[in-house]
């Protein structure tokens, strides 16, 4: 009996080591994997397409998903604390790399990551400067608005306009800094400008209204992720007043804005990809590549939009966009 027992239990030991090491093989090698947490604030079309083109840059660069790289994305539905819970998940599963789409979502993954010097990589964020993104293991790319552009199609499409009104979060840095420069230049171009704060998402469709009673001659759109996940409700009220609307990038236009002067965000994330292929790569770390800025832009219109608000002018260069 004894005698049995002892092989049976050495036959155990057996098995269970070698399954053991046919389970440490298989789990070393999908460990071997570099995860990317992708840390998306919000969800709309914008932030949408700066993840599909943040996908399609790490493809160019040649790395193929599930053999150099796997995703771990999260979206954070606008709320600052979901979004720092994600930062601190990915800490603790020590992902390879950190990319925060949208301010909020970046601070939280560098604030997450710094302890363990995990890489971040950001995009869509107008002003890393301000937003204190632009020194240590972290880098990305930027959306700044071309608003001398934006003032000059402004002036082009309602030649009498005097005042354009701009909703902005007063607590996003990016928002304010674009209010700045627009107040800064709009007197260049023959304008002044309106600008109604808000805290939080909830507030914007009321701001809305105040603006609109200051006797605003249009309004122009940032990318704060507040007021753009609110367009529709606002481009309601815009359009029953006979306000046209100029938003910041193609998809904007798409909803309803009349025009933009604004960047591809496919294209913007697609940049954003290359660099983070760079760091997974070897061939550079996020603290020696600065952020780069995007400055190329397009001209849309919305040909649909511009007819409902009687704005019977012809746009030279610019791209017509079907509204959704």
């Amino acid at each position: 009996m004894k005698k049995f027992m002892a092989m049976t239990m050495a036959m155990v030991l057996a098995m269970g080591t070698l399954t053991g090491c046919g389970g440490g093989s298989s789990d070393t090698a999908s460990g071997d994997i570099p995860v990317i947490g992708i840390s998306q604030y919000g969800q709309h079309a914008s932030l949408d397409n700066c993840r599909e083109g943040f996908l399609l840059g790490l493809e160019e660069a040649g790395l193929v998903e599930g053999v150099d790289f796997t995703i771990d994305y999260q979206n954070a539905g606008f709320d600052d604390n979901i979004a720092t819970q994600i930062a601190q998940n990915f800490s603790a599963n020590d992902v390879a790399l950190m990319c925060g789409i949208a301010t909020n979502a970046a601070s939280a993954c560098y604030a997450a990551a710094e302890d363990k010097n995990i890489p971040v990589i950001f995009t869509a964020i107008t002003d890393p400067v301000k937003a204190k993104l632009d020194n240590g293991n972290i880098t990305g790319t930027s959306d700044k608005l071309p608003i001398e552009a934006q003032l000059q199609l402004i002036r082009e499409m309602q030649p009498d306009a005097k005042t354009i009104g701009i909703l902005y979060t007063t607590s996003e840095p990016n928002s304010v800094s674009a209010v700045e420069e627009n107040q800064a230049k709009a007197a260049d171009y023959g304008f002044t400008i309106e600008a109604v704060g808000v805290m939080q998402q909830a507030e914007v469709v009321q701001a809305a209204d105040t603006l609109l009673k200051k006797g605003i001659d249009c309004m122009t759109n940032l990318t704060d992720n507040n007021v753009v996940g609110v367009l529709d409700s606002i481009l309601e009220k815009t359009n029953d007043a006979g306000i046209p609307v100029y938003g910041s990038e193609i998809e904007q236009v798409k909803k309803g804005c009349v025009a933009s002067a604004g960047i591809e965000y496919v294209g913007l994330g697609k940049q954003t990809g290359l660099m983070a292929a760079k760091i997974l790569k070897g061939e550079a770390t996020a603290e020696e590549m600065p952020y780069e800025t995007v400055t190329d832009f397009e001209i849309y219109v919305n040909p649909d939009a511009m007819a409902e608000l009687k704005l019977n002018v012809t746009v030279e260069g610019a791209m017509d966009v079907t509204a959704e």
